[in-house]
């Protein structure tokens, strides 16, 4: 088990969240999707909040971060910071296309039993009875001879797509694991009153059937939250209108049996994005 899957746990657990309740959603919110030239700076906030875009919870952890330039290759983030409530950093936009920023966890957890004793493997680091911190145990660590193990393989996408100059379509391919993103409209192209459509695949194969859930920043200000359940058709796409010009989160779960750990019984899947939509 990798130190940095078990430190993100819990974020991707909020993602895993349905949009409609009451929950501390984690969000990537850019300062901007859309640049010209190769001479900007984007500055990116992280965040779990019950509001969306509004921090007022806790922050998002920086040492999962990646950033795929539009070659593909590995860019990195600048001016790293983490304060009480959210994560801020910058990614300097050098080179021209489309550039994606995000997260990709992959963790296990659960429980077993060892002489009547529930132990858990993977999420948070526990407390013991004098205080001390218990670090959460591995697959590796549980004992023949446990009783009543539980576990589920945990995968979680968070990511975001800002483009330089014009948009390209290198980091939009999908990897054929996990559950991804195959954008048939570019993310970066998203206009009020026009419809987009993407396409979900789980290890590369369409994703039928599967809910989606799509809400509007600026619910602070607002009565309703304005949450919409969409379902993706038989080919795997969403069609998904705009009713507004803003930024917009985006997210769905899938569970199945195919978990790739050994004695694990299933694996969570999740997929999380925040875009941006101009005015017409």
């Amino acid at each position: 088990m990798k130190t940095l899957a078990l430190r993100l746990l819990a974020a991707a657990a909020l993602l895993a969240v349905p949009a409609g309740l009451s929950a501390h959603r984690l969000w990537l919110l850019p300062s901007g999707t859309i640049f010209s030239g190769t001479d900007s700076w984007v500055t990116v906030d992280m965040a779990a909040s019950n509001d969306l875009f509004y921090a007022d919870h806790q922050p998002g952890r920086l040492d999962g971060m990646k950033v795929w330039q539009p070659d593909g290759t590995a860019g990195q983030i600048q001016n790293g910071s983490t304060g009480r409530y959210r994560s801020v950093f910058d990614v300097r936009l050098d080179k021209p296309g489309t550039w994606k920023i995000g997260t990709e966890t992959s963790a296990l957890m659960g429980s077993f039993k060892v002489g009547g004793v529930e132990k858990r493997v993977g999420g948070r680091p526990g407390t013991g009875p004098n205080g001390e911190r218990i670090a959460p145990l591995t697959v590796a660590e549980i004992p023949a001879d446990a009783s009543d193990v539980q576990l589920t393989e945990v995968g979680a996408r968070n990511e975001i797509f800002v483009t330089a100059g014009e948009p390209t379509r290198t980091v939009l391919t999908p990897t054929g694991k996990g559950l991804e993103l195959d954008a048939i409209t570019h993310p970066d192209e998203l206009v009020a009153g026009e419809t987009a459509r993407f396409r979900f695949l789980v290890d590369g194969k369409p994703a039928a059937g599967l809910k989606v859930t799509v809400v509007p920043g600026g619910k602070r200000y607002r009565d309703a939250e304005g949450a919409r359940e969409l379902t993706t058709g038989s080919d795997g796409v969403l069609s998904v209108d705009w009713p507004a010009a803003g930024m917009y989160w985006l997210n769905t779960t899938y569970q199945d049996a195919k978990a790739s750990v050994p004695r694990a019984a299933g694996r969570r899947l999740s997929y999380t994005t925040t875009l941006e939509v101009m005015t017409p």
